[in-house]
């Protein structure tokens, strides 16, 4: 990314040399101010128009620059080109963030992490948006909006309610496993380069040949897992809010880069229809007894954004922005998020967003139709703007990036096929008895502070419920922790 050159005199906008930036102009010394002071205007104006509208989710972030590097042979499952040979590097830009919170909010809070990490690749830009975690508290799209709208700030008091939370969490059973993740000890990392990463979604990878293959991905950490307990973390967050973001920054600036080992776990597609849970909700995880992760790569973080408006704040991410041998799976979260993401950049950054420096292609050029709109530099100048045409503009390629997968029955709202051990809780019930006793008591503890704050009995009740189904020590545990609290 070029940076402005600071030789030379100062000048406007449009390079006019400014001949005083300490005084503006007026009528006579003391006189009210004049409308034709071309600076003034452009600065105040400019002033005005600084801040774009922030992210509905995943508003308070940091990123950070990077290098992705291929350390085994996955071409018998992917054709993607930069996955195609070991000791192959590619660009990365990765963003790291809180869910809940506004653009102001402190780094150190009880919050999932987004994970969202952009591959340069010379196919063009592949996007793997994910979280800390493996799962997410739902596991259908149309309920997201529903979902945030409990976290954000209540329409009535301004402030984020235990009611809504719990209201919600416990009318949606799927979310006990998330839940339970966020409770346990892993729900405030210590720093960012202190958790591990998801892809969270299932994926498809497929070959040369055409077979295709279901996958997830696993960043584990190579600095080892630190959390924070409620305490620290509280304190922390009134000390120093920006904590996470300057940990970041400051390790890449001494040469400590932040580094995770890639993995995935792979699923044949022909084993999806039986396995015992869904492979595409959510809300469950594959466990690594059924299919082990696989060591994949390293990705290392070494360079910090010059300017975290232009390369953090406008960087934009989409599961959508996939390249040759990577695609979607029929996960419904994923599937409405393929939308959702591109849209919300179209109307937060601008149209043209994938033309600013941090999103556009490194590794290769974009060659498209897309013309005009806002912030449009006239990078085509007078290239046809139309496909098919015989004047040489570029043309498909004839060759799908994914491969398409047979569908059948009525169209219409349903469910998710059942699968064997599909049910909302079986999953939580295992997280929690892998736990130790402290381990348990530290989230039940957290999650009776949260549940003890809920002004209705039904309310409250409904939520221990859910727990209890998942493991009847977990629910018992809690109720007794969340009546002592209460009173």
């Amino acid at each position: 990314m070029s940076v402005e050159s600071t030789t030379g005199p100062l000048t406007t906008e449009t390079g006019a040399p400014v001949a005083d930036n300490q005084n503006s102009e007026t009528a006579g010394i003391g006189g009210p101010g004049l409308i034709q002071d071309q600076l003034l205007i452009e600065k105040l104006a400019h002033f005005n128009r600084e801040r774009i509208p922030e992210r509905i989710v995943h508003a308070r972030g940091a990123g950070a620059y990077g290098t992705f590097t291929v350390t085994a042979d996955v071409t018998k499952y992917t054709r993607a080109k930069f996955l195609s040979e070991v000791g192959k590097q590619t660009e990365t830009f990765l963003r790291f963030s809180t869910v809940a919170g506004n653009l102001g909010a402190a780094d150190a809070v009880r919050d999932p992490r987004g994970f969202a990490l952009k591959f340069y690749t010379e196919e063009g830009n592949y996007d793997l948006v994910g979280n800390n975690t493996p799962v997410f508290f739902i596991k259908d799209a149309i309920k997201f909006p529903d979902f945030i709208h409990t976290q954000k700030r209540d329409p009535y008091t301004g402030s984020q309610e235990a009611d809504n939370v719990w209201d919600f969490w416990g009318l949606s059973p799927e979310s006990t496993h998330q839940v339970t993740w966020l409770f346990g000890d892993r729900g405030i990392p210590a720093s960012y380069r202190h958790m591990d990463g998801f892809g969270s979604h299932t994926f498809q990878w497929n070959n040369e040949a055409g077979e295709v293959f279901w996958v997830k991905y696993h960043f584990k950490t190579d600095q080892g897992i630190k959390c924070l307990t409620t305490d620290e973390a509280n304190k922390l967050a009134g000390e120093d809010p920006d904590s996470h973001q300057r940990d970041l920054r400051e390790s890449i600036e001494r040469g400590d880069f932040p580094s995770w080992t890639v993995g995935v776990q792979i699923m044949p597609a022909a084993e999806a229809a039986n396995y015992r849970f869904n492979p595409f909700d959510l809300t469950k995880v594959w466990p690594k007894a059924d299919y082990p992760v696989i060591e994949i790569g390293k990705l290392e973080l070494n360079r910090n954004p010059q300017n975290i408006f232009a390369e953090v704040e406008q960087s934009i991410f989409s599961p959508h922005h996939f390249v040759p041998g990577i695609g979607p799976s029929p996960d419904k979260m994923l599937q409405g998020r393929l939308f959702a993401y591109g849209d919300a950049h179209r109307y937060r950054v601008g149209i043209n967003a994938d033309h600013l420096p941090v999103n556009r292609p490194h590794a290769t050029e974009a060659r498209s139709h897309g013309r005009d709109g806002a912030l449009y530099d006239g990078r085509h100048g007078g290239q046809k703007n139309y496909e098919p045409n015989s004047f040489g503009g570029p043309a498909e390629t004839g060759r799908a990036l994914w491969q398409p997968l047979p569908v059948s029955g009525a169209t219409g709202e349903a469910e998710a096929a059942q699968h064997a051990e599909d049910d909302d809780f079986v999953q939580a019930g295992n997280l929690y008895r892998l736990m130790s006793e402290d381990e348990k008591d530290r989230l039940v503890d957290n999650l009776a502070g949260f549940i003890s704050k809920v002004s209705r009995d039904d309310i409250a009740q409904r939520a221990i419920e859910n727990f209890r189904k998942a493991d009847a020590d977990y629910g018992k545990r809690l109720e007794a922790a969340v009546q002592a609290l209460r009173g």
